[in-house]
């Protein structure tokens, strides 16, 4: 997935590094110079926005700071970047500022990679709470993100018709389709063209799966551990989970979708919906312009009937490092605010991270990206914030995997075990 922007550094060795990681930020110097790194190319929209981000900046700020970026691009598995951010704490050379990933945040702020930056955040009520919860450790505010992301159901317009789905059967963000009024709706595109009419990416096993599919545990009333990301046996492992994990197995029972998707199958007409991220609207717009379709919100739990989608992406942060702090806290507060992070998110084609940037993009955006930011503002839930968070994603995937690729897996005795396993990461000490 080229335009996946959701992904978990992989965290095991920074337990052992908070000594290391917080050796020169201890006090202020007069430093004017602001260094920042960022996991992107100065060649992609993102980069460009930021150069012009990072020009006004300069030009704009009334106390002299003056800030350089260095461009380091993530690799396909999202090494690179995360390598340089390791090699940086080990040697205590991390920049001011840098960016990562919401669900690293736990992990960055556990080992002092990063230091509290809430206090140099202005209008802090502007942002969205997702936002502010992917970016808060201990009650203190680490990270501020400048753009949000979501899930959708895309589906196939013209298939939907030929299958005799009228438009009073879809549903809508004020009035989502019922587990069981998707299984309808899927029954009746199974019918029609005698073959898995939705891909899930269930042959995503990396940070997608939980990033994607948690909603229908949350929709349900499940969760994946308890508030305080203490504890998973009892909720991982609760009969409400267990009904979202067999919702997502009974897809695939009834041949509706697959754990083997065609590649671009949705794109090309093999496939009536695709479950996937705010990524894929540029993609279509640019590469499948014949290609007649819409969005529609997640299915809910016919119990709660409540609308969840995911929420989250890349945040900017202060090293611990830092030379001086209100200068890196300037730097932070000014990219993160509505005038840069609308440049930004326009650019990228992504959701606002703040609710005034949200106001600029609902006047400007199509409609897909109109029905996102919706959808993040009603039913956002964000994942949880967690020192060792990849092993418990990585969990959640294994899981999800075992109950789609064997489909006639005992749900709950799988969940039982499983819920045992995260347990014993969140019991490790760091």
């Amino acid at each position: 997935m080229k335009h996946w922007k959701i992904g978990v550094m992989t965290v095991a060795a920074l337990a052992g590094l908070s000594l290391t990681a917080c050796g020169k930020g201890s006090s202020d110097s007069n430093s004017k110079d602001i260094t920042m790194w960022v996991h992107f190319s100065n060649t992609d929209p993102e980069g460009k926005a930021l150069a012009k981000n990072i020009k006004d900046f300069n030009k704009t700020n009334k106390h002299g700071y003056h800030a350089t970026v260095k461009y380091i691009p993530r690799s396909g598995s999202g090494g690179g970047y995360e390598d340089k951010v390791n090699a940086a704490v080990n040697s205590g050379s991390l920049p001011d500022v840098l960016t990562l990933d919401g669900p690293n945040t736990a992990a960055y702020a556990n080992a002092k990679i990063i230091q509290p930056v809430g206090q140099y955040i202005t209008n802090k009520d502007d942002i969205l709470p997702t936002i502010k919860d992917q970016g808060t450790y201990k009650g203190k505010l680490y990270a501020v993100g400048y753009s949000e992301s979501s899930v959708g159901f895309y589906y196939n317009k013209k298939m939907f018709k030929a299958a005799g789905i009228s438009n009073s059967e879809l549903p809508t963000l004020n009035k989502p389709w019922t587990w069981d009024q998707f299984n309808a709706i899927c029954k009746k595109l199974y019918d029609k063209y005698k073959s898995p009419i939705l891909n899930m990416s269930l042959n995503d096993h990396s940070e997608m799966s939980l990033y994607s599919l948690a909603p229908f545990v949350w929709s349900a009333g499940g969760d994946i551990t308890n508030k305080a990301g203490t504890k998973a046996i009892g909720y991982f492992n609760s009969k409400e989970t267990a009904s979202a994990f067999k919702f997502v197995q009974s897809l695939v029972k009834n041949k509706y979708t697959t754990v083997s998707p065609k590649d671009k199958g949705f794109e090309t007409g093999k496939y009536a919906m695709m479950m996937t991220g705010t990524w894929e609207v540029q993609t279509l717009k640019t590469q499948y312009k014949s290609l007649d379709w819409g969005v529609l919100p997640y299915p809910v739990s016919p119990k709660t009937k409540k609308l969840v989608s995911p929420t989250g992406s890349w945040q900017y942060a202060m090293s611990s490092q830092a030379k001086n702090k209100k200068a890196a806290g300037a730097l932070v507060n000014y990219l993160a605010g509505t005038k840069a992070s609308y440049r930004t998110d326009m650019a990228n084609t992504v959701l606002p991270a703040r609710k005034s940037t949200s106001k600029l993009m609902l006047k400007n955006a199509d409609e897909a990206i109109k029905f996102f930011i919706k959808q993040n503002q009603q039913s956002g839930h964000a994942r949880p914030v967690i020192v060792n968070y990849p092993q418990i994603s990585r969990t959640f995937a294994e899981t999800m995997q075992d109950v789609t690729y064997k489909p006639n897996t005992d749900v709950q005795s799988l969940l039982n075990k499983q819920a045992k396993v995260m347990q014993k990461y969140l019991d490790q000490k760091n």
